[in-house]
């Protein structure tokens, strides 16, 4: 990983954040965008002073395809050739059953875990495909696999990020870009205080009675799928806590 290029969507907080960390760790060049720029330049002194690493910090909402253009001007021009993009920006809002949820909120987790992978990988790849290298790293879930209560439509951006990856994975397959879809189970994150509006008291309760995973367990597995010889694409990726099976069936002691 020595002075390659990484590219993390996402990356304040939470898996984003973890797997900055382990690239930093391993010597890479860090691309890191966020909504949360206070968060996201707090990591890069962090990872400077820690590790010595060459980080680069940019604020983005990837919903906004002209926010990424104007990212990508200010990117030195030496580092665009970015060899693994990790998309990991996502979130879901609400436990609403569909014909109760808000219109609104569909389309913030729509726009985000679906469009903002789509635009960031649309400006990305073509450059891979011109350096002949590249890996792309998608940030699914097992809600992508098997659909549970209350979780419709977030379910249904994960499952989209799947098979995205399953068909940009065809799209390129005359070259020698790898493209990884990992698909986590329970990971204790502030992924369900932004689900439940900041309610942290809720929030506690999904990690109740289990081991979750955590945002370094992710990381491990991130770094690992981009660390295998170049011949070798690691497709696909499902891990979850051991008393989980599905992402809606858990056992809680």
């Amino acid at each position: 990983m020595k002075d390659k290029i990484v590219f993390i969507s996402g990356a304040s907080s939470g898996i984003g954040e973890a797997t900055a960390r382990r690239f930093a760790k391993e010597g890479a060049i860090l691309l890191l965008c966020a909504r949360n720029m206070e968060k996201l330049h707090s990591l890069k002194g962090e990872l400077e002073k820690e590790y010595g690493a060459k980080v680069y910090v940019y604020e983005l909402d990837v919903r906004d395809k002209k926010a990424i253009d104007e990212v990508f001007e200010n990117i030195p021009k030496e580092l665009r050739n970015i060899d693994i993009l990790v998309n990991n920006a996502g979130l879901a809002q609400g436990l609403e059953k569909v014909q109760e949820g808000v219109p609104e909120e569909f389309d913030v987790v729509i726009d985000t875990n679906i469009k903002g992978l789509l635009y960031l990988t649309r400006k990305i790849v073509p450059t891979m495909i011109e350096n002949q290298k590249g890996h792309v790293i998608n940030m699914g879930s097992v809600a992508g696999i098997h659909a549970y209560p209350g979780g419709t439509i977030y379910c249904a951006t994960k499952a989209a990020v799947k098979f995205i990856s399953d068909g940009l994975r065809m799209d390129i397959v005359h070259t020698p870009i790898r493209v990884t879809n990992i698909q986590p189970g329970i990971v204790e994150t502030n992924f369900s205080v932004i689900r439940f509006h900041g309610d942290k008291e809720r929030a506690a309760k999904v990690y109740e009675g289990i081991k979750p995973l955590t945002p370094e367990d992710i990381a491990d597995i991130v770094l690992y799928t981009a660390s295998v010889p170049d011949h070798v694409q690691i497709c696909e990726v499902t891990v979850t806590a051991t008393h989980q099976a599905t992402g809606g069936v858990v056992y809680k002691k």
